[in-house]
């Protein structure tokens, strides 16, 4: 006989280790994780080296920009106030080809299918969906990557290395020191790089202020991620966007992937102060002046502002302005204020992708019950890059409440692993 629900949710929550999963933060709890139907899961288990395809033909439109064999204003504009110690990592001979091993999307469930709006080459959330896992699964749940996908993700790629985290990250210290011990999980802040393997739980702004790491980083040393802060930039949306460069993601995507990315990553533009000719127009915004933005209606505003990275303001939702929220004078200060910054803070101007719903059960504390409720969804696969091969280990969900606009892993958020047709 099955369990009522409430024993579920109790067993679940019996399960979590002493010292939790994420440092003060919560969320609310389901006795089911997100079904995907057969359509949904095929689309998850192709789009890994969809992605991965992707960051390569990044990779290389970057590389070929510096050396003069692509438009220069690529690399230009990607280096923008980076120091010269970040762009020459970047730029190693030794890390020339490598793109992260560990690949997370994020995926919003919008009225007309699925947004693509960032790939996160050091992403959160790799010990909650192995606990989330392992813990589901046990229950009789045919997740995504079975029981083991993120533990067996996170073993293949660290093997004995250690995982180096920052002090901007240490929300996410708990969940790696449940996943792989916490004498492996280290500070960045004292670290200092030997034979071991780096796993870089860290951002490439936060670079400059490891000394430790900086004194004794070479290009010898084992890192994971590489130390690439360009191919972390959101501005690669804007650069796939650009009228100039559709030849160049055509040949290295290919035809169908090129489409197929076309229909996942919302329209975005670089926030560039630039004067176009009397004949010139931005495309889509039928535009000739960014100021002209400002005078765009709050009911016709469904942009949003993002910072492009290397800022602690990049991850998250920190970074994130979304036009219809905003009052015509806020919209205008962010919009001059982005363009002021972009020489030393690049900030995107992209399409809000209209959110669609979902329907799926929560634990109600109050009423001592499950109750079905409609709900935001963001979807987060984890794909593991094994030379050409890329693996779906695993992914998870986040709902959140449906008066919200930006999704993430918030207190009045539910947080599920994710399961197909098994």
């Amino acid at each position: 006989m099955k369990a009522r629900p409430q024993g579920l949710v109790a067993d679940l929550r019996a399960a979590l280790p002493p010292g939790g999963l994420f440092r003060e933060r919560h969320w609310r709890w389901s006795e089911e994780p997100l079904r995907l139907d057969a359509a949904d899961q095929k689309f998850l288990e192709n789009l890994g080296k969809r992605i991965a395809v992707f960051l390569r033909a990044s990779n290389r439109l970057y590389q070929a920009s510096v050396a003069g064999e692509a438009p220069g204003f690529v690399a230009e504009w990607l280096d923008l106030g980076k120091p010269a110690e970040i762009i020459g990592l970047g730029r190693e001979e030794q890390t020339r080809d490598r793109i992260p091993r560990v690949l997370r999307p994020d995926l919003l469930k919008t009225e007309q299918g699925w947004a693509l709006t960032e790939i996160d080459a050091v992403p959160g959330g790799v010990g909650l969906t192995a606990w989330m896992q392992e813990n589901y699964a046990r229950l009789g749940h045919p997740v995504l990557g079975g029981g083991s996908g993120m533990r067996s993700l996170a073993e293949e790629v660290l093997g004995d290395g250690d995982v180096v985290i920052s002090r901007e990250a240490e929300d996410y210290r708990p969940e790696w020191n449940w996943l792989v011990g916490e004498a492996r999980v280290k500070s960045a802040e004292s670290y200092r790089c030997g034979d071991r393997l780096v796993y870089r739980f860290f951002e490439m702004f936060d670079w400059i202020g490891l000394d430790g790491i900086r004194s004794s980083w070479g290009p010898d040393r084992s890192m994971e991620a590489a130390p690439k802060a360009f191919l972390e930039e959101k501005l690669w949306w804007a650069l796939f966007w650009m009228q100039p460069l559709e030849d160049w993601w055509k040949k290295e995507l290919g035809e169908g992937y090129f489409r197929e990315f076309r229909e996942l990553v919302p329209r975005a533009w670089p926030l560039r102060p630039v004067e176009l000719p009397p004949e010139g127009i931005l495309p889509e915004l039928g535009i000739q002046r960014w100021d002209e933005l400002e005078k765009f209606s709050q009911r016709n505003r469904d942009l949003v502002i993002k910072v492009s990275g290397f800022s602690p303001k990049a991850w998250g939702s920190r970074g994130v302005t979304v036009g219809r929220d905003q009052p015509r004078e806020k919209w205008t200060a962010n919009l001059r204020q982005a363009l002021q910054d972009w020489s030393r803070q690049p900030h995107l101007l992209q399409r809000f992708a209209r959110l669609g719903e979902v329907s799926h059960p929560v634990w109600h504390e109050s009423r001592n019950e499950m109750s079905e409720e409609r709900w935001r969804l963001r979807l987060c696969p984890y794909y593991l890059v094994t030379g050409e091969k890329v693996e779906l280990q695993g992914a998870l969900a986040t709902l959140c409440p449906m008066d919200k606009k930006l999704i993430h892993g918030m207190q009045d958020a539910v947080l599920v692993p994710v399961s197909g047709k098994g």
